[in-house]
């Protein structure tokens, strides 16, 4: 893990209300799970920005690690916070907290 992908990953993580660390693209998700925490957000029509992981998957496993301590990707950070992967997403979205969470980025 490098100080300054770590530096990267942080920046992306406060810098953008919704940011999702997947594997492939929002265009092009190169895992089930990375695909659903896509559609997922989109069917709430949320706009979100996403790092490819795929381009240096042992570094940044280890960095995210570090940063949410959760060892699995997809990872969505809302507001700045770890919200957690595909599943929790997706309970989430089924128990309507994914559409309270962000609702709650307008009204800050």
């Amino acid at each position: 893990m490098s100080s300054e992908l770590k530096q990267q990953v942080e920046d992306l993580i406060v810098n953008n209300p919704v940011h999702v660390f997947m594997k492939g693209t929002p265009e092009w998700p190169q895992c089930g799970f990375s695909k659903a925490t896509c559609d997922a957000l989109r069917s709430i029509d949320v706009q979100f920005t996403a790092t490819n992981v795929l381009e240096d998957l042992d570094d940044y496993r280890a960095t995210l690690l570090d940063v949410a301590a959760w060892p699995t990707i997809p990872q969505v950070f809302i507001g700045g916070d770890f919200v957690g992967g595909c599943d929790i997403v997706l309970e989430m979205l089924r128990n309507g907290e994914l559409e309270e969470k962000i609702g709650a980025l307008t009204e800050e």
